[in-house]
């Protein structure tokens, strides 16, 4: 499937974003945790809670964050900023994948000491932005640096936030992003955050993402890292100048239909 023209593509593209950008895409998501919630502090914690456990199943990873925030009590806000050391006992029982308590106890931990300076996680991303920053590059390497920063950081939990600086892909934290960023008023994004452009957001690289991207042309490096998700959102803003993030609907979507 390849698109040499840029009308044609972004036509196609587009019709393929009005299939899969509403109401209807969030319940098999990980978009659907945040979407219990209505309080901003418990969107953005559920919210970047469910977009680390992202990797896998869609269903288990649904399953898994709805595990979790059961041991929250559902109130992940409340949790993280009030909780005793009692209240942590459920959580050393909590493993996805490589992801276990030793890594959630340092989540929590620095969630709390962060919420009780600040109103939003904006600020954590924010800091290392430039208003004329092309791209969220230095937000995420600051917000990286800033995550481990506390002085008893296990050194495993490092695995579980990706940075730049280390030219991943930064699939989950773009991801998180876009959740905060885009406002397009179709239901599925948040748009709570306002300081982050979305003209600056960088596309998530699911696998399905990738594939995708592979065949229709807009990804041509060999290696799947931060350059490469960086090619694959120039093309697109070659297509959305503003927004190109909006087309993740559409590679996603494609790449699930085609494995479905």
């Amino acid at each position: 499937m390849q698109y040499s023209h840029s009308i044609q593509l972004k036509d196609f593209l587009d019709k393929q974003i009005m299939r899969h950008n509403g109401p209807a895409f969030i319940q098999d998501d990980p978009i659907s945790i945040p979407h219990g919630y209505s309080k901003q502090q418990d969107i953005e914690i559920a919210g970047f809670l469910a977009a680390t456990l992202a990797w896998g199943q869609r269903k288990v990873i649904i399953s898994k964050c709805r595990e979790l925030l059961r041991m929250m009590d559902y109130a992940p806000y409340d949790f993280v900023v009030n909780h005793r050391a009692g209240d942590l006992k459920p959580l050393l029982k909590f493993k996805h994948r490589t992801f276990n308590a030793t890594d959630m106890l340092y989540f929590i931990h620095f969630l709390r000491h962060y919420y009780r300076q600040h109103d939003s996680l904006e600020m954590a991303f924010m800091a290392g932005l430039a208003p004329e920053a092309d791209s969220v590059e230095l937000a995420l390497i600051h917000f990286h640096r800033l995550f481990f920063s506390l002085p008893d950081c296990p050194e495993r939990t490092r695995k579980h936030i990706a940075t730049p600086a280390r030219k991943a892909t930064c699939k989950r934290l773009n991801m998180f992003l876009r959740w905060m960023v885009r406002q397009d008023g179709q239901g599925v994004d948040f748009g709570l955050w306002r300081g982050i452009k979305p003209k600056q957001l960088v596309c998530p690289c699911d696998v399905h993402v990738v594939r995708v991207g592979r065949q229709l042309g807009l990804i041509r490096r060999s290696n799947i890292d931060w350059q490469a998700a960086l090619e694959l959102t120039q093309n697109l803003k070659q297509l959305s100048p503003e927004d190109p993030v909006r087309y993740d609907f559409a590679l996603f979507g494609l790449g699930i239909n085609a494995s479905s």
